[in-house]
Formats: C-alpha cells, structure tokens, sequence
C-alpha cells in the first residue's frame, strides 16, 4: 500500500519533517482516503519507503496516536482509529421539524420580582459594565485604579497565600474574617464616628450585596420604602426585587426633605439614603434634617439604610460624622464598601447592624452565600492593619482635589454650571434649557466618553437636566481631553 505517491518525501523548508507526515496522515483519514481499521505500514517499513529516518516516522504515529487518529493494538500493528475525534467532538445535526414554519422563539419566562427589578435600569446596557477597557471619561463612581498601591497589594497576597492555615480552606463564619471585622471597627469609630462592635460587622459582597441582604429581611410586598429621588438605583432595585412601594422623596440643599416623606408615608417601614454626600447630587444632609429622620423613625418603628459610600473623600476639613453615631433608638443600619475607595473588583462591603438584627441577618445571609472568600479579606485586613489603607486614602484625596480642580478649571469654557461639592469623586455639570441630555451622551459616546444623565436616576422627572462627571478615575491630561470632546460632542448639538 503506498501512503504516499512519491517513494521520497519532499520536506518544506518552514516545517519538520514528521509534521509534515503528521499532516498528511491526518488529512488522508478525514477525507475517508485511508479508511477507518485500516492497518498501516510499520514505522520502519514506512521509512525504508520514505528513505527517511525511523524516528521521524514514530514521532508523526505517536502525535496521531495521542490525538486519537490512529491506534496501537500491540504486537498487531498501527491502524487507523475507528472512531475519530472529530465524531466526538461533533454533535449530530437536529432533524428539521415536519412543520418547517417559522415562529418566533419564545420568551423566558421569569419572576414577576425580575421583571421588577429590571425596570429600575431605564438605559439598555447601563446595569453591565464593560470589563474590555478601562473606563472611559467621564464614568461615575471610579476611582483612580492608576494610583492603586499594587506592589504592596501583591506582597500581601503573596504572604497570605503563603501562610495560610489549613482551616482556612474549611467553611469559615457566615458574619466575615473575624480580624477584618476588627480592623473595620476600628477605622470607622474614629473616621467616621460610629458607634460599634466587631460583633455587630456582616462582611458582604459589595454595598449591592448589602441593599439586597437587607430587602429580603426589613420588607415584605408592597411596605412603603423612602427613596431619595433623584438616588442610588442599584437600591430602587433591590426593593422592586421584594416587590416594595417605593416612595420618592424630593432632595434640597439640606439633603432628603423629611417633611415631604412623613406626607407621602407616614408609616414607611425603611428609609434609604446617603446623607454625608447625597448620590447623585452631592449635598450633605444638614444635622436638623438627620435628627428630624432619627426621631421619625424612632416613632414610626422603622429602619434607615445608611449607605455612606464615599465619604472618605472630603477636600474641606473632616469626613463629617455618619448618621448611625446619633442614632440612640437602634434605627439606623450602615452600609460601607472598599469599592470606591479601593477598587470595585474587591468585591468586599460591611453592614453595621443594631445587635437585635444581627442574629437573623446572619442566618438569611447563610442561605445566600455562606460567606465571603477567605484570602480577598485576610489580605484586606493586613492592608488595614499595617496603615497602608489610611495612608492610601490621604494620598487619593491630595490626588483627587487635584483631578477636581483641574476638572472644573477645563470645563470653564462649555456651556455648563459646574455643581462640585467638597466632597466625593464627581461633579454635576447641568445643561442648557433645552439640551436633550440622552442625545448628548450618544453623542458624546461617539467621541469615547462615558456619560450619564442625571435623569437616570431619577423616579419622578427633574426640571432641570444634567450630567454626571467623574474625575477621580482619570489624569489631569485625560480630563483635559475628555473635556475638550464634550465640547465637541455638545458643540454638534
């Protein structure tokens, strides 16, 4: 039998020999040319036809071999294989149904709470955040991953991967690395003025993980829960998802007017709200304010959701003190996360529970997610402990002023009213009478900027449009040009 039509093998200059033969082979038994149990030629009488060496033979049998085109029976000889990878690999094509007419596929069928919960995204897309790229200016809500302290993040990994004990690798509690929740303790009492315990600490997955913990526990369908409006959507949509009233309640310069929630829903079960620098518009909600929503809520039996987000980020004086420090009735839950301070793929929040919580919190969050994994946290507490936190979150806020001042300097010339509180990692640039903020941010994302309307976020319509701009993700020379396309972008309009 001859494989091959020449008694010589030409080789090519760009390929080994036995890959060459290893080709040919494999090509010869696809196209059905050597035929399923045929039996081959030995290595050596292959060879001697090829005036080649043996080795170079046995080399191409053993790759086919390996790949599963032929077959060694022993003493028998080569053959080629009865069943091919490809056959393997290759799932039968479906017969045509009898009925050929074409319908329209069906929809999937899900929850009524899903279909809720999809409804607190109002633009296709704005609940995936793409993980091709950076971010792009001027996305809200990022801060600067080119300053993170890498090196030392690494080292501690490294460390702890290297030390870690065994049990460490067994289920751990459901309530968080018991260290970490000591090292929070201590960083928010003084920070943030918090009144707490490491016993009162639930390690989460992020501040969503937190909101959504919190829903399934405080709410039942259709309790009345009050919503800063224009707020944070993430949360709207944790409470759709237990089918919860949402009331919305109007912001002013004092933050979340108490008045107007009190009209709307006296007997509200749950407040949520970001007092220390409202999302989005930046306010912080004055100490009248605060004290009037601790007394309702003490009177009214109901629970407020204290999500302080940013408020490490503060360019004129101190962090101001959180809401949960005045509370002296066990109303007031807090909500942290190392996202924006850190980086969001952490992954890695804190709720702050009054004690009598605690103890169902943590058999729900049990039945959720047993607990957070073990190295993320192990590393974060190192971080903490060893002062790289603290001295990371003063070099991000000279950084950021910085990124703050050089924003609101460059967009001196557009057509905007920079609103830039004292605090946090973006601004609220309002638009002319008239201007279509939707329009504009297509526009504006053919120019490569992430924009966001401040109309996103609101419940009920706002009477002025705007625009989300944050800075702490980008360098002075990214804002510089991502202001100048804005212009572009709005120029266009």
């Amino acid at each position: 039998m001859a494989i091959f039509k020449d008694n010589r093998f030409r080789q090519a200059k760009d390929t080994p020999l036995y890959q060459q033969i290893y080709a040919h082979l494999q090509a010869a038994i696809l196209s059905g040319e050597l035929k399923r149990g045929l039996k081959l030629p030995s290595s050596r009488a292959l060879a001697d036809e090829l005036r080649i060496s043996r080795n170079t033979v046995l080399n191409a049998y053993r790759q086919l071999i390996a790949e599963g085109y032929l077959e060694s029976a022993g003493g028998s000889g080569t053959f080629v294989a009865r069943v091919l990878p490809e056959s393997l690999l290759t799932t039968p094509g479906r017969k045509a149904p009898a009925n050929t007419r074409q319908t329209k596929p069906r929809k999937p069928r899900i929850s009524e709470h899903a279909m809720l919960q999809m409804a607190a995204y109002k633009i296709d897309g704005a609940a995936e955040p793409s993980s091709s790229r950076l971010p792009r200016p001027f996305a809200s809500g990022t801060p600067a991953l080119d300053a993170f302290p890498y090196a030392i993040w690494s080292r501690l990994i490294a460390r702890q991967a290297r030390r870690m004990p065994d049990s460490a690798f067994a289920y751990q509690s459901t309530a968080g690395y018991r260290p970490l929740r000591e090292a929070i303790a201590a960083h928010v009492t003084v920070s943030r003025r918090v009144h707490c315990t490491p016993e009162q600490i639930v390690i989460v997955p992020g501040a969503q993980g937190a909101l959504d913990l919190a829903a399934r526990i405080l709410l039942n369908a259709g309790d009345a829960v009050w919503m800063e409006d224009p707020g944070y959507p993430g949360a709207r949509g944790a409470f759709l998802g237990v089918n919860a009233r949402i009331i919305p309640v109007p912001i002013d310069n004092d933050g979340l007017v108490v008045e107007a929630g009190m009209a709307k829903a006296p007997k509200a079960r749950l407040v949520y709200l970001t007092p220390s620098h409202q999302f989005p518009l930046g306010v912080t909600m004055s100490l009248s304010r605060r004290l009037a929503l601790l007394d309702w809520a003490k009177r009214a039996n109901a629970y407020i959701l204290e999500d302080d987000y940013d408020s490490e980020y503060r360019y004129a004086g101190r962090p101001l003190a959180a809401l949960q420090g005045l509370d002296d009735a066990e109303r007031v839950i807090y909500i942290g996360t190392f996202s924006k301070v850190l980086f969001p793929a952490l992954r890695i929040g804190y709720l702050i529970l009054p004690m009598p919580l605690v103890d169902v919190f943590l058999k729900v969050k049990s039945l959720i997610d047993v607990h957070n994994p073990m190295l993320e946290q192990a590393v974060l507490t190192d971080f903490m402990v060893e002062g790289h936190f603290v001295r990371h979150l003063r070099r991000m806020r000279t950084l950021y002023a910085e990124r703050r001042k050089a924003l609101i300097k460059a967009a001196r010339g557009l057509p905007l009213e920079i609103d830039s509180p004292e605090a946090g990692i973006h601004c609220i640039g309002w638009l002319p009478k008239g201007m279509d903020d939707l329009a504009l941010i297509r526009r504006a994302a053919n120019y490569d900027l992430d924009l966001w309307p401040v109309s996103y976020f609101c419940i009920e319509p706002l009477a002025r449009k705007g625009l989300l701009l944050g800075f702490a993700g980008y360098s002075v020379q990214k804002i510089k040009d991502g202001i100048h396309k804005l212009a572009l972008a709005m120029s266009a309009m």
